[in-house]
């Protein structure tokens, strides 16, 4: 260090030099500044409270000159630690309109109590439209209008209660989630520690009973020892129900810690009181049980929430951070170290046994095996060959390959994939909101409850009305109430992703069971998606070559499985690549543009028409054409029919069963598709479905949908393809085949990953199991408190025992829900 730099800056740790006079008032004591950035960021964390951040940092923030070395002004990005400022432009943060909404990591979160204190505490604040938090993840989703408030604005809100909100990040959640586990451990240890001793020292007393050989003196050591053993529970233990009940008492809200604090704050107090008096009943015993039990229970949830969250940090986690990049590919295969985010389209890396592809790729080089398990949910390594794609997020399960990168890191499959878990989560099914309403009135009647007892038994018999309140306040599981829903619903769709299916709204399993109309798409749907040309018919002395490559070229650019198709057959018959412009595509009907000048159009009959000025020309049947439904799609020009294509696309060999399985649950099967009513007719007859609609376009198929509906229906609508996005986002819930359109997924409420129909009877049975599950939890909890709390009011229950009964009512319903996980 030089001479004239004599102490580090307190904020962010750079050199303060002799000549600065910048200080700030932290904790009442004067911290040096390098700066008067870093001066004014610091005053301002001390301004709105946040001091503590200084005390609980694990290091310094970034200075002013580390990017660049030169002065940064006070604003600049990293002066300011991430949990105390979310700036407006921040890209974590997504505008939609006049609507701006965000996801963030909620630390501190402890059970279901901290989950509606939260939500009620943002619902406060004016602008906020809504806000949401994931008890499995810890994510808490936050739409608001971004004139009314701003992030800063809620990040203040939700730290006003107690708690830290950050920008979501994998590796600070991973970190949480082991220090939230260690703390709790550590704070079970020691209230078990402190049952076991108090439980050596009121055993005498319960041994003796009333018969006088436990003289005075030694009893009320006994209690002296009781009360301070039990100190350490009350102190550090209890801290989760304390500080959640500080938090809901600020946020002027009767949250579910509330009841239990105060009665774990009631039975010390009144024990206490009896112990200095040396006359009364004390309940440290009780008091440290509950603690216990109840910490038990809560670490038993907290297992359970990363159980829930399992598959979505596998999937996290399988994004590589680094890459290997052949700078001089082909001529030389060194290798160097590069950022995943740093690739680019055209880029060549090489990807070793075992590691992951760090984005969607094609093989340039080699052949191997790759895993892509936690994709799709396939088992099954499939073969990739020089040409063929493969997906970011694969593990190479072969040999070493090079690869030609297609789409950078952040475009990846799997980059795809986690932006769709981003958003499940974010809302929540009817059931858990009407479990939460009903929780939050619970708490409320508890309170009144437990002071109607107390007054009647300091009536009836003021012996007893004090341990009778105790156990009023301590039976009560309002927590059960609100596990109910969450707990099953994060079990069965981390069970779900796991095998290939991608829950991304909250109402999936709770709409599809109880959904009277299934609607499915044709293809890409019940046909496998990978239609071939099964001829290609001249018309009017049009050449069979010249066709193929004006086809070719006006489909070269689309991904429906037809144009493909074309494209493939065109390139098979040695049909060079015509330049095609001013191209437009007419969703369900076909594309039109200009090749060589020339206006052509390619679809179906009726759309050609209205450039060939006349109806399709009658076409004789290929006699080699096979038996299936074949697909007709016309070629034509300014008033001249050029040719026709027959497309046959092969029925999934499980559609037939899936299509049973619906039926077989009562609901009605219906084939909603954009071909020909004859084709669509033939289809559903080799599947058995009763009803079929062809000749559909989109804005059909959502009137068709929307007019169920308006009858009574609940629709779910199964599809795959750019023109379904429109019904997808109409239907009561949606599915779309993972191998479909990209708008088609995003429009979806649920993801079928690896494209499986039987993944869509998993998931239907899965939301039978689920259901049933939630009803069981609900009966459970409701049950035992109609049961429980009156038992407690009348003394049939002592404080103790209404511990226990607690814990194993939040602990049993638990356990149910994670029954899904294995089902």
């Amino acid at each position: 260090m030089m001479m004239n730099e004599i102490a580090a800056c307190f904020h962010c740790g750079q050199p303060v030099a002799a000549s600065a006079n910048w200080h700030v008032d932290i904790d009442g004591v004067q911290r040096a500044m390098c700066c008067p950035g870093c001066a004014a960021v610091a005053q301002t964390i001390v301004d709105i409270g946040q001091s503590s951040y200084y005390r609980e940092r694990s290091g310094y923030a970034a200075g002013p000159g580390a990017a660049s070395g030169a002065a940064a002004p006070a604003s600049a990005a990293g002066l300011v630690p991430a949990a105390l400022a979310l700036p407006e432009d921040d890209p974590n943060i997504i505008d939609d309109g006049d609507a701006r909404e965000t996801t963030l990591l909620v630390e501190g979160i402890r059970c279901a109590a901290c989950v509606w204190l939260i939500e009620h505490r943002l619902r406060q604040v004016d602008g906020v439209q809504q806000a949401s938090l994931n008890v499995a993840t810890e994510k808490l989703f936050i739409r608001w209008h971004k004139d009314k408030t701003t992030a800063a604005a809620l990040l203040e809100a939700v730290r006003s209660i107690g708690y830290n909100a950050w920008p979501y990040d994998t590796t600070r959640h991973d970190a949480q989630l082991q220090k939230a586990s260690r703390t709790l451990g550590r704070q079970l240890f020691v209230a078990g520690l402190s049952m076991m001793q108090v439980m050596m020292y009121v055993a005498p007393e319960y041994m003796a009973g009333d018969d006088g050989t436990l003289d005075a003196g030694m009893a009320s050591l006994m209690r002296w020892a009781s009360l301070l053993l039990t100190l350490p529970a009350i102190a550090y233990s209890a801290q989760p129900f304390l500080k959640g009940a500080w938090a809901s008492l600020k946020a002027r809200a009767l949250g579910m810690d509330v009841p239990v604090a105060l009665g774990i704050v009631a039975a010390f107090l009144g024990s206490a009181v009896s112990t200095v008096r040396g006359a009364g009943e004390v309940y440290y015993d009780s008091v440290t049980m509950f603690i216990f039990l109840l910490l038990a229970s809560r670490y038993l949830e907290m297992v359970a929430r990363r159980k829930a969250a399992s598959a979505l940090s596998r999937l996290r986690h399988a994004v590589p951070e680094m890459a290997l990049r052949l700078a001089c590919w082909p001529e030389s295969r060194d290798a160097v170290a590069v950022p995943a985010s740093a690739l680019a389209a055209g880029d060549h890396i090489v990807v070793k046994v075992g590691e992951a592809v760090a984005a969607d790729c094609v093989v340039a080089d080699g052949s191997t095996a790759v895993d892509l398990s936690l994709l799709t949910g396939e088992s099954a390594p499939q073969r990739k060959e020089i040409g063929d794609a493969v997906p970011g997020g694969a593990i190479n399960a072969g040999s070493p390959v090079v690869l030609r990168v297609e789409k950078p890191s952040r475009d990846s499959t799997l980059a795809g994939l986690l932006k769709l878990i981003e958003r499940a989560g974010s809302a929540k099914p009817q059931i858990a909101q009407w479990a939460d309403r009903t929780a939050s009135w619970f708490v409320a009647a508890l309170l009144l409850f437990a002071a109607a007892s107390f007054g009647f038994w300091s009536w009836y018999d003021a012996a007893r009305a004090w341990p009778v309140a105790i156990a009023v306040l301590v039976v009560s599981c309002p927590c059960a109430l609100s596990l109910a829903t969450p707990s099953a619903l994060a079990a069965a769709t981390d069970r779900l992703l796991g095998k290939g299916a991608l829950v991304v709204q909250p109402h999936v399993l709770e709409t599809l069971h109880r959904a009277t109309h299934i609607v499915f798409d044709k293809t890409g749907t019940l046909t496998e998606g990978r239609p071939t040309v099964q001829s290609v018919d001249a018309i009017d002395g049009a050449r069979i070559i010249g066709i193929l490559r004006v086809a070719g070229a006006l489909e070269a650019g689309s991904a429906h499985p037809i144009a493909r198709a074309i494209s493939a057959a065109a390139a098979a018959h040695g049909a060079g690549a015509a330049g095609a412009s001013g191209l437009q595509e007419l969703a369900g009907q076909g594309m039109e543009g200009m090749v060589n000048g020339v206006r052509y159009r390619l679809g179906t009959a009726a759309y050609v028409a209205g450039i060939t000025g006349s109806g399709a020309p009658r076409v004789a049947r290929d006699a080699h054409a096979p038996d299936a439904p074949l697909t007709a799609v016309w070629l034509g020009m300014q008033g001249r029919w050029l040719g026709r294509f027959q497309v046959s696309d092969a029925l999934r060999a499980d559609a037939r069963a899936t299509v049973e399985f619906f039926q077989k649950q009562g609901k009605q099967v219906i084939l909603l598709s954009g071909d020909q009513q004859a084709l669509a007719a033939s289809v559903a007859a080799q599947l058995g479905i009763d009803e079929a609609i062809g000749d559909c376009m989109p804005e059909a198929k959502l009137a068709y949908v929307q007019a169920l509906q308006a009858q009574g229906a609940v629709v779910a609508m199964v599809g795959d393809g750019i023109n379904d996005a429109a019904v997808l986002s109409a239907a009561d819930v949606s599915f779309a085949m993972g191998s479909g359109a990209t708008l088609a997924q995003v429009h979806a409420d649920c993801v079928l990953l690896d494209a499986r129909l039987p993944l869509l009877v998993d998931t239907a049975r899965s939301a039978g199991r689920t259901m049933r599950v939630i009803r069981q939890n609900l009966a459970w909890a409701t049950l035992y408190n109609v049961l429980a709390i009156p038992a407690a009011a009348i003394g049939l229950l002592n404080p103790w025992l209404s511990g226990v009964g607690m814990a194993a009512s939040s602990a049993i319903v638990i356990l149910n829900a994670l029954r899904l996980r294995r089902s």
